[in-house]
């Protein structure tokens, strides 16, 4: 069993908090991590049982009434317990009484939203880490805006990189021998989530055309978003496609990436970019396989830049550094892949690059991004196909990829 960066946190977590969500994927491990709180006289209860759901439903306040210390198992899909549980926490605020868990952002539907506020905290639990397949503490983070990364002579690069990315991060796919029964598994996933989460937050008008959307999705990950573009696929306007992508990403199977930007740099593009949570099913989505890719390495760099920034969430997910990621791109297409800003404004930024060797040009976005951001910029990296640190100039270096879970 993984030992997963957020299981401390939820911890803490409820010794001071009456409710604590974690939110994440289907399947990326959230129920193995509660149920080991069961252990600790935590009552269990799925409402992936039927009968458990029908009863949840048609009473939420008779369900909840008499439960203490409980966990509540994909809780989006009956998201009324959600104000019968705030019902019982005024009447008695110890800390500890419900763990939840929520395979979609239930606290985007305007009925809850504001229902636990003060009253929970919510925690986001992603796919493995490479770091947590491993059973490392990770490093990254801090060794970044530090300027302190290392290079790494047992580095997963070529061919080995390409197999890392298309297995993606979660359990029951990495654990699979071969790849056709990976993508078999990610495939069957994928129907599940269009089919099932998706009809338990929304009412869905094209349900039968949304794994076309998903597909034109994949094959846009790591551009930038273009809603009537992705409406026009599916013969929808452009709310529609907005709607539809933002329902994707509640049900965790997208990111949209915001931009950075700042007064003291004109002609920015200000559009979000799409990454696809998981890069396995990603490769699943666009019908990559192993062979394909290595064939053609020109269409590995869209797949392992969206590793990289699921990665990088991964990595967020545990660490104590309070972080917002954006990217930068400005009108002249100089871009930075991901940029962390600190909460006291401390800033780094991340390129990656699917090569086994870095230009001085491959840090061109870099240096607008340091200018910008003056005595603000902590490190900019180029995260490369290769086993050594290379600094190219002052807070500016090239680093292996597999510094993000050495």
């Amino acid at each position: 069993m993984y030992k997963r960066f957020i299981e401390h946190r939820a911890e803490e977590a409820l010794s001071d908090t009456p409710v604590v969500l974690i939110v994440g994927p289907r399947r990326a491990g959230k129920t193995t991590l509660v149920r080991k709180m069961e252990d600790v006289g935590r009552t269990y209860i799925t409402l992936d049982d039927q009968t458990v759901l029908d009863a949840a439903r048609s009473d939420p306040v008779g369900f909840i009434r008499g439960l203490d210390r409980a966990i509540i198992d994909e809780i989006q899909r009956a998201p009324d317990l959600l104000l019968a549980i705030k019902k019982t926490v005024d009447e008695d605020y110890r800390p500890g009484r419900f763990l939840l868990t929520g395979s979609a952002n239930i606290l985007t539907l305007p009925r809850v939203a504001d229902s636990l506020a003060g009253r929970m905290e919510t925690l986001q639990m992603l796919p493995l880490a490479r770091a947590e397949v491993l059973g490392r503490t990770p490093t990254f983070l801090n060794r970044l805006f530090e300027g302190k990364l290392r290079g790494d002579k047992t580095a997963i690069v070529g061919n080995d990189l390409v197999d890392l990315v298309l297995q993606g991060g979660f359990p029951e796919a990495i654990v699979r021998d071969t790849e056709r029964r990976r993508q078999d598994w990610a495939r069957s996933y994928l129907t599940s989530v269009l089919t099932r989460d998706l009809r338990d937050i929304a009412e869905i008008e094209k349900l039968t055309d949304l794994p076309k959307f998903v597909r034109l999705l994949a094959e846009h990950s790591g551009q930038l978003v273009n809603y009537s573009q992705f409406a026009g696929s599916i013969d929808v306007n452009y709310k529609t496609g907005q709607r539809y992508v933002g329902l994707l990403e509640q049900v965790f199977l997208v990111f949209t990436l915001q931009p950075w930007y700042t007064n003291t740099l004109k002609r920015i593009i200000k559009t979000p970019k799409l990454h696809f949570v998981d890069s396995g099913l990603l490769a699943a989505s666009r019908g990559l396989s192993f062979e394909r890719v290595t064939k053609d390495r020109s269409i590995f760099g869209a797949l392992l830049e969206s590793f990289v920034f699921s990665e990088v969430r991964k990595l967020m997910t545990g660490s104590q550094l309070r972080l917002t990621p954006y990217h930068f791109r400005d009108q002249k297409m100089h871009e930075v892949d991901i940029v962390l800003e600190r909460d006291d404004g401390m800033i780094v930024g991340i390129e990656v690059k699917a090569s086994a060797t870095v230009k001085a040009s491959d840090f061109d976005g870099l240096r607008i991004l340091a200018d910008a951001c003056g005595d603000k910029f902590a490190y900019g990296v180029v995260l490369y196909d290769s086993t050594d640190v290379v600094p190219f100039a002052d807070r500016l270096a090239a680093a292996p990829l597999s510094c993000l879970w050495a």
